[in-house]
Order: structure tokens, then C-alpha cells, then sequence
């Protein structure tokens, strides 16, 4: 067995079957097979040359950024010397930007000269602009995406220019949103070059058109292309002479001598064109994409138009090949019948995007600077208080972070090596800068506000306000300093300076204070912390010797089931906790086994679960020698679209202990002590809202070291009955999964924004689940089988759901240990009266968002 590294991002592959796979060995002209499978109708081959961008898979981030502004010096270089007769051979040349990131890098530091020069190539049609910033997971919102997908297209403005395609390569798919963010910047085209390994293309087949139908009606054209080196598998390039998805007898290293390269060649190509032949399908071209060096992150190649002039010279009569642009191929494209392209509508899933559950931690911090993010944009959009630039700043390491590449190409082979230790601090530290400048900018924009910074005799004052553009009602946590908490040991009150009504408070165990609030769109509130004469306290905030009306015994213990909760009270009990509106029983050894919702009279757990709710779910594949890296990688690799293998071994949590932390007027805090492997503590921390139909629950634990492949999942079992649509909010739209999807895409799981909702659109039920520290959702079965696509389950199924909090399943550049102490949020809340899906996001964005806080 040799170790192969595949030009493919998150590849090193290890195969078994060195008859595929292996490098080593050449053949003699008479090995080669005799090509009996020629196409029988003229072709022409549409050469799309490029450079796929993964910042940090095959070097350093800063390494990577100098190498693609050097590959848009070389590309100008060989146009000009085209343009100017010099090598009238490269006439031909064409060299598409695959990222505008890269150009971006390139205008940074270019000359005037060097910038003109890039803009009359451009303007030639030599080089091309594509509408796409990066290749990135699922993780940024809408906001994001129309900022990234604006940048190509207000550069090309300035010069007189207009972008009308994009492409993206490796990534196997996006949000629906997508769609609709290319559309609103002027963005006619998508090329998508799809990377089957642990993931799979949609609609049944590759190389083919669709519309896809944006949320609104609006139609983006896609090409649901090819793995984006093709064409180095056909030999386009000399000496870059790939095998990755080719499976044939041929063997061969990447630089073979001429005259067996192009023996290859022929073969391969014409095979490939009569297999689309026998496919039916419908054109006489196609479009195959190409790099310049057998390895992503690679150069310009001129010699590619010279290989494919002396192809055209040989065999150019029935196939053609040329070289083109985004542009110039969806130009053909457009003047064939379009009338049978088929129109789809939905989300396509991203196979990629389980990424960022490997660094959870990071991705954690993500999510809330974005969320920051825009609570700065709401409570400034003029940005008066806090500059732009800052602004954009953070929403570039955002984009950084979200990238889709997810570490060096041997951090699991080889996870202590300093190269993977660098590359994985620095990926991470994207996510730490975007937190760093987004908090900075609410600091500043709270600040021009009236924040009240630290100061002798500071009073007690707060400013609560809302940010997102729903009602709310949530309970705000209005922070002490350690000097100050002496006051909750007095009485004191809590004024709403605006009618100077007394609101209702508690103090946590941390001696923060708790107050509950409803706050309209855009509204805030001003409120007072004061200390109460003793002589003027109100029997409630008095200090009792005793109670005689108290339903805790002589023990501690309160272990009596009440008829009801008293009103506005929650009561517990050593089966139960219940309020006025819900109720939660649990059982030992099981966990939670009703969540019982008193109004509508059902319990609002799914009847065939099977995990309690929060309950955590561990699966680890085992590997016959932990001291061997080939066996421990080699595990991995053969996992497939699983992410776990047939002999994976899993546990589920057993319940052992729960405990009231804590009881007041606004709150019920309760602690569920769980005993998983692969833990050495999981507990859940299940808050419980006195007033409203609201539970808040923190997922903490402490996750062992473990090098082996891994999955942690949270069962979230909830539903609001069989007749409840499920909606995931994803950028852009809220979508139904396993409905609102493009046909044979991904079932297995999803990537969400702020969470989950079931919809009883009958009676204006919602049940909301907020996520807003983990973004990825298991639908499908959880055991190792073959996997369905969408259109593939049976009639009537309807999708699991579990968070998908930790994994590293992957061979390659995910980070290889999941160890540390973690704590991930949730909050499942029924809501009434929500006409339209798009009203229950606003209350998830609400609900993860939170009020915003400070002290003036």
C-alpha cells in the first residue's frame, strides 16, 4: 500500500486496491489498451483553466495568498505576450478566477501598471472575474453572502465591466439563499464543480444543466458540473497527468513522457465522450475544468493551449478541444433549447460543511460574533458611531473562518506536527478576530449610547434593548461587579425608570440578577437597581426566619406531587419540574420522558424516538492498531457518505442524578447528571421560564481525547405531531427538509443559522428550537447503511432530529481530537398565533440573538 495525496482538498487518501490508486510503475506503449470506444458524432470540449482556492490545505494562509497573486502575474503575462504576437501559440489562453479573494490579494499589491494591464485582459476575455469571493461551508448568513458576492462585480464596475457567472469547486452545495444572493447582485450563472468524496451530486448525474428556483421565483442557470481537475485526468496538462476520479487499468505518475501521455490521452477522452454518448446526453460539447499543476492552489500553464493546439491539429476534425471562459460557455449553453432545462426548487445541502463540528469550540465563537455582528448593523446601519472599516474587518474573518478548507492535509495522519498545529491555530484564529472586531464595534456603537465604563459610585443603571425586528419577551441577565453583588444580599428593587414600575427580578447562583422583559422591535428600556430601606420593604422582599406555607420538608427534599403548579410558581418534585404552562418528567437510567405542553393538552416529543431529549448519543469506529496512523486513517477513508463505519460502536447517556440548582419568581434552574462514554462529565443545565412557555438548556461536559474516529450528537426528538411541518432556518430562507430540496441531494443532515421549528400551520402553533452555538442538524439514521438521497425515503418518512455537535471522522484536514470542556446552548419555546414560517425565524433570530444589555 502506498500513500497517495490526491489533488483534492481534504484528500490523503489511503486505498487498498493499489491496482486504482497507485502511483508507482510506468507502461510499456504496447501495455496500453487498444481504445475500442470512440464517440460517434463530432465533440468540442470546453477547456476551463483555473486555480482552486483552499487557503491552508497545501501550505501556509499567507503562503497561499502569495502564491495566487504571483498565478494572476503569470496569467497577464501569458496574455500579453499572446495579445502582442510574441507567442501567437498561447493565442488560445484563457484563465478564469476562480475567487475574487484572490484577485482582491492581487489588486492589494500590484502596481498601477500591473492593475491596468489585469483590467484590459479582463476586458479581452482572456481572463476571467467569477461572481464567487471563496469556496465556503454553510456557516455565513444572507448578510454575508450578498457581501462576498458583491465584491467581483463592484470591482468590474469600475472599470467598465459586468460579471454575469460564477463558479465554485469542491463544495458540494449551499444554502437556497445562495441563489438568491448571486441573483440580487447581478449574477445570471452558476458553475459548480462538485467533489464526490464523502459527498455526492444532486439531480441523479453530473454534467447537466437546471434552473434553480430561488424562494422568491427567481431563476439562476447551473451547470452541475464535473470534479474541478477533470481535465487533467483526460491530460489537458503535460506532466500533471491525474487519476483520481478515473477508474481505470491505466496506471501512471503525473509527469509521464510525451508520447505515453498523449497515448492516455486519447484514450480517455474518447472514452469519455462516448460514455456520455450512451448516457444520452443531449449536446455536442461539454465543458471540462483544468489545472496548471497536479495539486489544487496551482499556477497558470501555458502549455496547456499548446497541448490542445497540437490536439486540435491531430484530432480536431471530430473532437475539438478550446479553451473558454464562465461566460463564453453558459453563451453556448443559452443558444441551445432551453426549454427542457428542468426547473427545481430548494435547499442543496453542502456535504462539506460537517467541517466545523470538528473545531465546535471556534465555530461556537463564529456564530456569536456574527450574531454581534449584526446587532451592530442594527443599532447603527448609518455607522456613525463605529467606522466602516471595522465593520468590514470583521466580516472578512468571518468569511476567512467560514472557507471551506479545514486544516492541513495530514492533520489527522499526522496531528502533532508543527505545520498542522500552525495551520489549525490559525484557521481558528479567523473566528477569534471576527469575535475581537465584532464586539469592539458594539463596545463603540454602545458607548456613543451612553455606556458608562468603570468610574467610582457608578450607578446601578441598564439599558435593555431589542435589535431584532420581532417581539420578544426574554428574560436579560444585568451584570454586577464582584464589589457590587453585597446588594443582593439586602433588599433592594428593580425600577422600569419609563413608568417607574417595580419589576420582578432573581438572582442566579453566579449573584448576577435576572429580570424578565417584552420589548417591541427596535425598543429599549431603561431601567434602575436600588437598594430598599428595610422599613420600607414589601412582606415578599422581606428575610423570614421561617415559612409555614413552604412545600420543602423538614429534609430538604420535595418529593409531594401537587395537583397544579401554584400560580406563578414552578414546582418540583424528584420526577418532575412544571410550571403554569409545560411540564418535564424524567426518568433514571432513561432521561426525559415527556415534555408536556398544557395548552395545547399533547406532549411535544416525538412517540418513535428513539433517545430522550438532550440526551447524549457517542459512536466511535474502532481501528485494529491505535500505534499505526495507516490503520487509524485508513478507517476513515473508507467511511464514505456514513462518516462512521459498519463496525462503529455507540452509547447513549444514562440518566444518574438530578438536582433543583435553583427557584424563584422568573425561573426554575435544574441539573441532569448523565454517565456517557467518551465523557468524563455531561450534564445538562434545564432552565425553565416561570411565566413563559420557554425552556433553556446548556449542554456541558468535558469530552475525552481520542484519536480515533468520532461523533457526539444531542437527541432533539420534539415535534408538534404528525401533521407539523418541520422548517430549518437556513441564509436566506427558512426550508422544509426533505421536502424543500433539490432532487437526490442530501438527506443526512443539515447546516441551520439560528435552529429549528416545528409549524402546526393549522392552529398558529410554532415550536422553537434555538441552536445557536451549533449549527449542524442529523436528519437521517444514525446506523451505518446505505445512504438515501432526496427523493430516495419512503412516502410519509419524516426526518430525525439531533445536534450534531462534535465529529472527526474525516481522514485529512479535520482537527483529529474532539478533548475539552465544552458548553453549547438550546432553548425550546412554544409560540402562538405565527401565520408564516418567515415570522417563527424572526423568533428564533430573537431568541438566539437575545436583548442587548449595558450600563449607563
Amino acid at each position: 500500500m502506498k500513500t497517495t495525496l490526491q489533488p483534492s482538498p481534504k484528500r490523503l487518501v489511503i486505498r487498498a486496491e493499489p491496482n486504482l490508486f497507485e502511483t508507482g510503475g510506468h507502461f510499456t506503449m504496447s501495455a496500453i489498451p487498444k481504445n475500442n470506444h470512440k464517440p460517434s458524432r463530432p465533440w468540442t470540449i470546453y477547456a476551463i483553466h483555473h486555480s482552486h482556492t483552499d487557503i491552508g490545505y497545501t501550505e501556509r494562509q499567507e503562503r497561499i495568498e502569495q502564491y495566487h497573486v504571483d498565478f494572476i502575474r503569470q496569467a497577464v503575462k501569458i496574455s500579453e505576450a499572446a495579445h502582442r504576437g510574441e507567442r501567437p501559440d498561447w493565442k488560445p489562453f484563457r484563465w478564469t478566477c476562480e475567487t475574487f479573494w484572490a484577485v482582491e490579494k492581487f489588486l492589494e499589491s500590484a502596481s498601477a501598471e500591473e492593475q491596468e494591464a489585469f483590467q484590459q485582459a479582463v476586458l479581452r476575455g482572456d481572463i476571467e472575474l467569477s461572481g464567487t469571493y471563496l469556496n465556503m461551508t454553510e456557516l455565513p448568513d444572507y448578510d454575508l453572502l450578498l457581501r462576498n458576492h458583491s465584491k467581483a462585480q463592484q470591482y468590474a464596475a469600475t472599470f467598465g465591466h459586468h460579471i454575469d457567472s460564477a463558479m465554485t469547486a469542491d463544495i458540494n452545495g449551499y444554502s437556497w439563499g445562495y441563489a438568491s444572493s448571486l441573483l440580487e447582485n447581478n449574477i445570471q450563472h452558476l458553475f459548480s464543480c462538485i467533489h464526490t468524496h464523502h459527498g455526492m451530486y444532486p439531480l441523479g448525474r453530473k454534467q447537466t444543466p437546471f434552473w434553480w428556483e430561488t424562494p422568491d421565483g427567481e431563476k439562476l442557470l447551473v451547470w452541475n458540473g464535473e470534479h474541478y481537475m477533470f481535465g487533467n485526468e483526460l491530460g489537458f496538462c503535460p506532466d500533471a497527468l491525474g487519476k483520481y476520479m478515473a477508474r481505470d487499468e491505466i496506471q501512471h505518475n503525473l509527469m509521464e513522457p510525451e508520447e505515453l501521455h498523449n497515448e492516455i490521452a486519447e484514450i480517455r477522452i474518447n472514452r469519455y465522450l462516448w460514455n456520455l454518448e450512451q448516457e444520452e446526453y443531449p449536446y455536442g460539447f461539454v465543458p471540462i475544468m483544468v489545472s496548471g499543476l497536479g495539486t489544487d492552489n496551482a499556477s497558470p500553464n501555458s502549455d496547456i493551449a499548446t497541448w490542445i493546439a497540437d490536439w486540435n491539429a491531430r484530432y480536431g476534425e471530430q473532437i475539438t478541444i478550446q479553451q473558454t471562459t464562465l461566460t463564453e460557455f453558459f453563451s453556448v449553453l443559452k443558444q441551445q433549447d432551453l426549454s427542457g432545462i428542468p426547473v427545481h426548487r430548494g435547499d442543496w445541502p453542502d456535504w462539506w460543511t460537517d467541517g466545523v463540528a470538528s473545531t465546535a469550540m471556534h465555530t461556537q465563537i463564529y456564530r456569536d460574533a456574527q450574531r454581534t455582528l449584526r446587532k451592530v448593523k442594527s443599532l447603527d446601519p448609518q455607522y456613525q458611531a463605529v467606522s466602516a472599516a471595522r465593520v468590514e474587518e470583521a466580516a472578512q474573518a468571518l468569511t476567512m473562518y467560514a472557507e471551506h478548507t479545514w486544516g492541513y492535509h495530514s492533520s489527522v495522519w499526522e496531528p502533532w506536527h508543527p505545520q498542522v498545529q500552525m495551520l489549525e491555530v490559525r484557521k481558528q484564529a479567523y473566528a477569534a478576530q471576527a469575535s475581537v472586531l465584532a464586539h469592539r464595534a458594539l463596545d463603540e456603537t454602545l458607548a456613543a449610547r451612553g455606556s458608562a465604563l468603570l468610574a467610582p459610585h457608578r450607578a446601578l443603571r441598564y439599558e435593555v434593548i431589542n435589535t431584532e425586528p420581532r417581539e420578544a419577551t426574554l428574560q436579560v441577565t444585568l451584570p454586577l461587579d464582584s464589589w457590587e453583588m453585597v446588594i443582593l444580599d439586602k433588599q433592594y428593587e428593580l425600577i422600569d425608570e419609563a413608568d417607574g414600575s417595580n419589576l420582578a427580578c432573581q438572582p442566579t447562583r453566579s449573584l448576577q440578577l435576572v429580570t424578565e422583559l417584552t420589548l417591541a422591535p427596535g425598543e429599549s428600556r431603561k431601567l434602575l437597581l436600588r437598594q430598599v430601606d428595610p422599613s420600607e420593604a414589601s412582606p415578599s422582599q422581606r428575610i423570614m426566619t421561617a415559612r409555614n406555607i413552604a412545600s420543602v420538608a423538614a429534609d430538604g427534599v420535595d418529593d409531594v406531587r401537587k395537583a397544579t403548579a401554584p400560580e406563578g410558581r414552578i414546582v418540583f418534585s424528584s420526577q418532575a419540574v412544571e410550571s403554569d404552562s409545560l411540564r418535564i418528567e424524567w426518568q433514571e437510567g432513561v432521561g426525559i420522558t415527556a415534555w408536556y405542553d398544557k395548552q395545547r393538552d399533547a406532549d411535544l416529543l416525538d412517540p418513535e424516538r428513539k433517545h430522550a431529549p438532550f440526551t447524549p448519543v457517542y459512536e466511535v469506529t474502532p481501528a485494529a492498531d491505535l500505534s499505526d496512523a495507516q490503520q487509524v486513517v485508513g478507517a476513515r477513508s473508507r467511511m464514505g457518505r456514513n462518516r462512521k463505519g459498519p463496525n462503529v460502536q455507540r452509547d447513549a447517556g444514562r440518566l444518574s442524578q438530578v438536582k433543583l440548582l435553583d427557584n424563584g419568581p422568573l425561573f426554575a434552574l435544574v441539573e441532569f447528571v448523565f454517565e456517557v462514554k467518551g465523557m468524563s462529565y455531561y450534564t445538562l443545565h434545564v432552565k425553565m421560564y416561570t411565566q413563559q412557555p420557554r425552556v433553556e438548556v446548556g449542554v456541558r461536559f468535558h469530552k475525552d481525547s481520542v484519536w480515533l474516529a468520532e461523533n457526539v450528537y444531542v437527541a432533539l426528538p420534539f415535534t408538534l405531531g404528525a401533521d407539523a411541518e418541520l422548517y430549518a432556518d437556513k441564509a436566506g430562507s427558512p426550508v422544509r427538509p426533505w421536502v424543500d430540496q433539490l432532487p437526490y441531494s442530501l438527506l443526512d443532515y443539515t447546516s441551520v443559522q439560528e435552529g429549528l421549528f416545528w409549524q402546526d400551520a393549522g392552529q398558529g402553533d410554532v415550536l422553537a428550537l434555538s441552536m445557536p452555538d451549533t449549527p449542524l442538524v442529523q436528519l437521517g439514521s444514525l446506523d451505518p447503511q446505505p445512504r438515501l438521497l432526496h427523493g430516495m425515503q419512503a412516502e410519509g418518512s419524516r426526518p430525525s432530529t439531533y445536534a450534531w455537535i462534535l465529529t472527526n471522522y474525516w481522514e485529512t484536514n479535520f482537527k483529529a481530537t474532539l478533548g475539552g470542556f465544552y458548553e453549547f446552548r438550546y432553548a425550546v419555546e412554544a409560540l402562538r398565533g405565527i401565520a408564516k414560517p418567515e415570522q417563527a425565524v424572526q423568533a428564533l433570530h430573537a431568541s438566539t440573538g437575545g436583548f442587548t444589555v449595558h450600563r449607563i
